[in-house]
């Protein structure tokens, strides 16, 4: 392993893959690599092979941010930068190093020749934002030549992508008065619905969704989305969110959908728990309260430990939508952004997540193996295999 190395203000950390390979590079069943608690970085990014991480931080702007490089096998890592208040620097370590390999998933299923890359901001998205701060992040960003491409995630907007922009070219969900696409959130949502859609046929024979209870966790631009398709299928819409503003307004928007408190959204008796916010609220409390028989929705990293919880699920008889499967609306939209934006495609490519959903809960049954193991495996066996062929970006 290298150190860590320092220039012009920028902390690299990068691990040597080539070392850490096992005989299926990606899988965290067949990998055992032990980490010792004490490891900060190195140790942790080795766990599952992360490639680099950059470390930003900015005095005069209040920026400090994690960038994360999971893998580039398939091409360059693009994935969303979130911006949070998490309660440690650890926190969003820990967060960027999950949602970036989460992104390698998500990208491989898709079929997409992108790897896997996340950023996250530590700070209040409501009151923290300048531009200044996101035209500094921006010049990070170039740093990298190219090996991450950002988007929006959690607490941005395209606003903050123009800002971004400003100091480099590699971001993705601009505005389409700048020949962007926009907003990636309602081609996630759609990409939601049809993986959901896929689900409540595998569970119940139909995919009509129509009289469905459905809980929808997160009031924000997917869940939005969401929130609409489902009342437009008739599906009855239970929703919470921490923010009781964006609640009222959901609830002024949609009159037909029953609002809850956010720790209510467990007890529900209903059909499908759909999580959109932030991940781990599948986790060992939740299970014992979960009352549904399908568990989809567009957060990422949804079980807490998918090795201890993706087959409590199972053996519980919920049957979950992986969510990196079922979530890649927005990279799929971004994906057709960098090579010339064409919305129809990437509506018809994200309608495509329904087809691959129902071969991952068929190859779930057949193997008899959770559904996140089954969606974990075909993607990398994609990765493999053109790492095999000697294609590597």
């Amino acid at each position: 392993m290298e150190i860590p190395s320092t220039e012009n203000g920028i902390t690299r950390t990068k691990t040597k893959n080539q070392q850490l390979r096992t005989e299926n590079p990606m899988s965290l069943v067949t990998q055992n690599i032990s980490t010792n608690e004490g490891d900060l970085v190195l140790g942790r990014m080795q766990k599952h092979d992360h490639e680099e991480v950059l470390f930003c931080y900015d005095r005069p702007t209040g920026l400090r941010a994690m960038i994360a490089i999971h893998d580039t096998t398939l091409g360059p890592a693009l994935g969303g930068t979130r911006m949070w208040a998490y309660a440690t620097e650890s926190d969003a370590f820990s967060d960027v190093l999950r949602l970036s390999r989460g992104m390698t998933y998500k990208s491989s299923l898709a079929g997409l020749d992108l790897g896997g890359g996340k950023a996250v901001i530590i700070g209040d998205s409501r009151k923290d934002k300048t531009e200044g701060m996101f035209r500094r992040f921006g010049q990070f960003v170039d740093s990298l030549n190219g090996r991450y491409i950002t988007a929006e995630d959690v607490g941005m907007s395209t606003t903050e992508m123009v800002n971004i922009r400003k100091q480099t070219k590699h971001v993705a969900g601009l505005p389409e008065e700048m020949g962007g696409s926009g907003d990636p959130s309602p081609v996630t949502s759609y990409g939601v619905f049809c993986g959901m859609r896929a689900a409540a046929h595998t569970a119940y024979g139909t995919d009509a969704l129509k009289g469905r209870k459905v809980a929808v966790q997160g009031a924000g631009n997917v869940g939005h989305g969401l929130v609409a398709l489902l009342v437009k299928d008739g599906a009855t819409v239970y929703i919470t969110d921490i923010h009781d503003d964006k609640l009222a307004a959901f609830k002024k928007e949609f009159p037909s959908i029953n609002v809850v408190k956010p720790d209510e959204i467990y007890d529900l008796d209903m059909d499908i728990y759909s999580p959109c916010a932030l991940g781990a609220t599948v986790n060992d409390d939740t299970l014992k309260r979960l009352k549904c028989s399908v568990i989809a929705g567009a957060a990422n990293n949804q079980l807490a430990d998918e090795n201890i919880h993706g087959k409590a699920v199972m053996e519980k008889g919920i049957l979950y939508a992986p969510d990196f499967m079922i979530n890649a609306g927005g990279i799929i939209n971004c994906a057709w952004e960098l090579q010339g934006y064409n919305r129809t495609a990437a509506l018809k490519q994200t309608e495509g997540i329904y087809d691959t959903a129902m071969r991952i809960f068929k190859s779930s049954k057949e193997l008899n193996i959770p559904t996140y193991l089954a969606a974990n495996k075909a993607a990398e066996d994609r990765i493999t295999n053109m790492r095999q062929a000697g294609i590597r970006f």
